[in-house]
């Protein structure tokens, strides 16, 4: 089912050799820094990096979106302009028909038993997040908006014949988001299903005869509620959880009849697993209660009622196919699975695969005799796949004992004769887990910078269990930053790997890490990458897009309550500013509607305050993470030239 809800030991530098830089970036030409783009502190780019760089910048991968309705052919997104676009391919191997040519990235959906194979398009402008759905009209070559192109437009699950839609928006109040009905031709045609009333719900899938959509109530990653409305009465039923009390709820979906939902749910155990609901009798049924990984993917065949679903098995996807009381393991290569779906006669799956040391491309596979197709073979600019490097996983062990897992990208070229230096990856979320899958940035910089990439899920990532999700909550927050404190032990025991020159990264909530870890452990740090992180929980929950607030205090804590406030008081990176002693690069996107610009600007004042050099780079048009590609190659430039000279080269400024 395809939900459109589109989330570093050694010696510090001095400070004299890290202003060697020029001081203001604006007041040096640097025709390579794309217009919307402004810096300071950041020096002229040597164009060696350029040139290098761009290889890795040219390749591309493939999603797949769904099958067309005549079956003949798939939906991909990829990118051959500057934002990755809707294409068609009607055959493996075939041409990508690039469908969509709009100036920010595409997603959508074919309309399904649409015979002129309209498709539904989502889209936000320059980062905003405020989403708007479009019908893309192939046969009369023309695109119409058809929500109200101010408000949060969320494209939901659309009724089997095509004719009806869900979209979440914010419409009413700017604040709550409640679903609509919507004709799937139709602007203007919303009609509110149901107002969620300081609640927030997702609808999840609509029953075969169009009468009831299931939705889910989220609360936190950790608590969800399962639900049903009835379209004709718009009124909602509230379903029980399996054993009571609080469980979260991850996908639900209609089997053919109508009668029964299939549900993936931690509620009887530590990972989300597929049980069946009987809609009437409100029984649930464990279905695979013997796997125990997360369920990832759920998708059910609408005709034969057959279920796929995957597993997130230690990072790697695992796909099984449930037909009646038959389970059997699908074999698909090892990687990442994205989106899944039947074809149209249910013959085959559909869906993209992301490897380690590949890009994600569109695949299917035949249910008959198990054979896999790809469909898609994305360019890797030139470079030979084979010098592409694999991770290997580990664990290390954290101050209360707990083992953390961890990835670790190594260059061929690190040995005990010649360690390497460190840059430690942190994920945001936090509700979130790395999983190896291809970036031609971090190849980039393990082939030709010779760094070790280290990839740890912290405890509060997604992917271990929900005891393991819940080890970072509320006062237990600075946990997880002790994780990277251990992890730089671990660090120090390889001989391969140099633990004088270690830098941290990080987005999001993985932009507070990076943060919080240089408040920590600069002593042991040289550099730290701030990409659109939070700095400051109190003003972040008071500024974060209002439609957001509620979720992420269930999350982090409530600013308005005195206790957490002085909590968080104790623990916000820009409240000990002083104590950041490295390097410091902070990425931002004026238009996040997430984590607002003015943390950006908050910790950067702060820093540059205490005498420390701070290069920043911002952007007018990105929001939470940088979508178009000319920013992002700038920005993978920067990076560069920061790592150069703050973390490779011992402080020593790049010569151009």
């Amino acid at each position: 089912m395809l939900r459109w809800r589109f989330a570093r030991m050694g010696l510090v530098v001095a400070a004299s050799s890290l202003f060697c830089a020029p001081c203001r970036a604006d007041e040096v030409a640097d025709p390579a820094r794309p217009a919307a783009i402004s810096t300071e502190e950041v020096p002229k780019l040597p164009a060696r990096i350029f040139a290098r760089l761009e290889q890795y910048q040219n390749m591309r991968s493939a999603q797949f979106f769904g099958w067309a309705p005549d079956g003949r052919g798939m939906l991909i997104g990829t990118r051959f302009g500057n934002s990755p676009q809707l294409h068609r391919v009607n055959k493996p191997g075939g041409r990508r028909e690039q469908i969509t040519f709009f100036e920010e990235p595409a997603q959508g959906r074919f309309i399904p038993h649409a015979k002129d194979n309209a498709v539904l398009v989502s889209m936000s402008a320059g980062g905003s997040e405020n989403y708007q759905v479009y019908l893309l009209d192939r046969s009369g070559y023309r695109s119409r908006l058809l929500t109200d192109g101010t408000s949060r437009n969320e494209l939901g699950p659309v009724s089997r014949d095509g004719s009806r839609m869900i979209v979440h928006s914010n419409r009413r109040n700017g604040r709550d988001t409640d679903l609509y009905l919507a004709d799937c031709r139709q602007p203007d045609s919303m009609q509110l299903l149901l107002e969620t009333k300081n609640e927030f719900w997702v609808a999840q899938d609509w029953s075969p005869d169009g009468k009831r959509v299931l939705v889910v109530r989220e609360v936190s990653i950790n608590e969800s509620y399962p639900g049903i409305v009835d379209v004709a009465s718009k009124t909602l039923t509230r379903l029980p959880l399996p054993a009571g009390g609080k469980a979260a709820i991850g996908q639900m979906a209609f089997a053919p009849d109508g009668k029964t939902a299939y549900v993936t749910t931690d509620a009887e155990g530590e990972f989300l697993e597929l049980m069946s609901l009987d809609l009437e009798t409100k029984k649930y049924r464990p279905l695979a209660h013997d796997l125990h990984w997360d369920v990832t993917n759920l998708e059910v065949e609408p005709t034969t009622g057959a279920v796929a679903f995957a597993l997130n098995a230690d990072g790697a996807s695992e796909l099984y196919l449930l037909e009646g009381q038959q389970r059997r393991r699908l074999e698909i290569p090892l990687g990442i699975l994205g989106h899944l779906e039947f074809s149209p006669d249910g013959k085959q799956l559909g869906f993209s695969l992301s490897r380690p040391d590949a890009p994600a491309d569109a695949y299917s596979l035949n249910l008959d005799d198990g054979r896999v197709t790809r469909w898609t073979f994305s360019e890797t600019g030139g470079i030979n796949p084979a010098s592409f490097v694999k991770p290997e996983r580990v664990q290390f062990a954290s101050f209360d004992g707990r083992e953390i897992p961890a990835y670790v990208f190594r260059p061929l070229n690190a040995s005990p004769h010649h360690p390497v230096p460190v840059l430690v990856s942190i994920h945001g979320g936090p509700e979130s887990q790395y999983r190896p899958d291809f970036a031609p940035l971090v190849q980039y910089y393990v082939n030709e910078l010779h760094l070790a990439m280290v990839y740890p899920n912290v405890r509060g990532s997604a992917g271990y269990g929900k005891t393991y999700l819940q080890l970072d909550n509320g006062p237990k927050r600075e946990d997880s930053v002790k994780d990277i404190g251990a992890l730089l032990d671990w660090i120090g025991t390889r001989k391969d790997l140099d633990a004088s020159r270690v830098g941290v990264i990080g987005g999001s909530y993985g932009g507070f890490m990076v943060l919080s870890s240089l408040v920590h452990y600069s002593d042991r740090l040289r550099a730290g990458i701030d990409i659109v992180g939070i700095a400051n929980f109190i003003t972040f929950l008071e500024q974060t897009s209002p439609y957001r607030q509620d979720l992420r205090r269930v999350e982090y804590g409530d600013e308005r309550d005195p206790k957490m406030r002085s909590f968080f008081e104790q623990i916000n990176p820009a409240a000990h500013a002083e104590k950041i002693g490295t390097a410091l690069l902070i990425v931002h996107g004026k238009n996040d509607p997430r984590v607002p610009f003015s943390e950006a600007e908050q910790i950067a004042r702060k820093v540059r305050a205490t005498g420390r050099p701070v290069w920043t780079l911002y952007a007018s048009n990105e929001g939470h993470g940088f979508q178009k590609k000319d920013n992002r190659d700038y920005l993978a430039a920067v990076q560069t030239v920061f790592l150069e000279q703050n973390l490779i080269g011992d402080g020593k400024k790049s010569k151009p």
